[in-house]
């Protein structure tokens, strides 16, 4: 089984129009538990999303803490002075709707995409969350670090079968009764004897690419060595 986005994503999702002020945008994170929103428009297309780290923008660089005597340390100074996004940090800081506080474009995904392609979105990005769309850009879903885990906590007797039917049986012409697959906590044994080596080789790259995999041991043994 290939699981997608759409399998694993949170489909009810808060989410702000440009317009909405900051507070509204913060007493939505708190109440929804989340750490971000994305910002849609009138028909629902994504604009961008606009995080508790943009709203603490204007709590770390507000003109009240100057006059208070507070000042920012020279690292973090320093930091966002010669960062390529000091400007948009100050920016945030003085922006007081969702439109001015958002990041834009957000980072997004299509409901079809694989959770192995949204995995290394989030890893490119380096962000926790993506933001799902259709086609036309309207918003579907999220789908978060947390939901990417769903992928491996399938039953091992699900992981089994679709290995020795789908994996072995039909993708590799293999006679399942020469090869053992067992399957405990994710982790895949195989065991028994194939015709060539590079058949045996290839099993493990596939089986390996399977999702709820969480590694494979390696036992077979071949009868040609064509590599």
């Amino acid at each position: 089984m290939r699981v997608t986005v759409q399998d694993i994503m949170t489909t009810e999702v808060a989410s702000v129009n440009g317009s909405t002020p900051f507070k509204d945008i913060a007493e939505v994170l708190i109440a929804h538990g989340v750490s971000a929103v994305p910002v849609v428009d009138a028909e629902n297309h994504v604009l961008g999303v606009v995080s508790e780290a943009d709203l603490l923008c204007k709590e770390e660089f507000r003109e009240a803490y100057y006059a208070e005597g507070y000042k920012p340390p020279l690292r973090a100074r320093l930091r966002h002075r010669l960062s390529e996004k000091g400007a948009d940090v100050r920016r945030k800081a003085a922006g007081n709707t969702a439109a001015q506080l958002m990041t834009a474009p957000a980072v997004t995904v299509p409901a079809t995409a694989s959770a192995v392609m949204a995995a290394r979105r989030m890893d490119e990005h380096g962000v926790k969350r993506l933001i799902v769309v259709a086609e036309d850009g309207t918003l579907q879903g999220v789908v978060s670090r947390r939901d990417l885990l769903k992928a491996f906590v399938r039953a091992d007797a699900d992981i089994a079968h679709e290995l020795r039917e789908d994996v072995l049986k039909r993708s590799l012409l293999v006679e399942t009764a020469d090869v053992s697959v067992e399957v405990h906590q994710g982790v895949v044994t195989l065991s028994g004897c194939m015709d060539r080596r590079s058949r045996a080789l290839l099993a493990v790259r596939l089986i390996a690419r399977v999702d709820g995999v969480v590694d494979v041991i390696d036992k077979l043994q071949w009868k040609h060595d064509d590599t």
